[in-house]
């Protein structure tokens, strides 16, 4: 599986876990209770598997090679997603802060949860599109199969030496229980 193919792939659990976020909001809105551990769960899952895992293949990797293919790094794709990359951190960092009064009692927290997490969606919704539409088509066209190879060979090394060993399929795992609890 190419590079770019492996990234496409990751992106379908990212969007399973902003549909689980959604349907955490409208619970939220809604006034009943989401367990402080799932939105816990979530946030690990934002921070560790959408920027550590895949943001880092993109930045340390991929993002590399394009501009080493002669694709310009700032003024282009790579540097719209960079700043998205950027804005989406700040996006984690307050939904975390949000969550966190949550699960220390403090239920009027909610509205930030469901404030900052709409951001959130919406900016990685069409951050998404414009990966998977654009930018990996171009990678596509600027790097050869066998340079994906390689890259594709730095991202297992990405995922073993930041995340570890087998944590990949625990998140597998954690999308599907959540998906059962939050979208029936």
């Amino acid at each position: 599986m190419k590079a770019t193919e492996q990234l496409k792939a990751e992106h379908q659990g990212i969007l399973l876990m902003l549909q689980i976020l959604e349907a955490m909001c409208r619970r939220l809105e809604s006034g009943k209770e989401v367990a402080a551990g799932d939105l816990d769960s979530v946030v690990e899952f934002l921070r560790v598997f959408v920027d550590k895992c895949h943001h880092g293949k993109e930045e340390d990797v991929l993002f590399p090679a394009m501009v080493e293919a002669g694709l310009p790094r700032e003024g282009g794709p790579i540097g719209v997603m960079l700043a998205e990359h950027n804005a989406g951190r700040d996006y984690v960092k307050r939904i975390s802060e949000a969550v966190a009064e949550y699960g220390a009692g403090r239920r009027d927290a909610a509205p930030g949860i469901v404030e900052h997490a709409r951001g959130y969606i919406s900016l990685l919704n069409i951050h998404i599109q414009k990966e998977d539409g654009v930018l990996y088509a171009l990678a596509d066209m600027h790097l050869s199969d066998a340079h994906q190879d390689v890259l594709a060979e730095e991202f297992e090394k990405i995922e073993r030496d930041r995340i570890g060993p087998g944590r990949h399929e625990q998140f597998h795992e954690l999308l599907k229980q959540l998906k059962r609890k939050y979208l029936r």
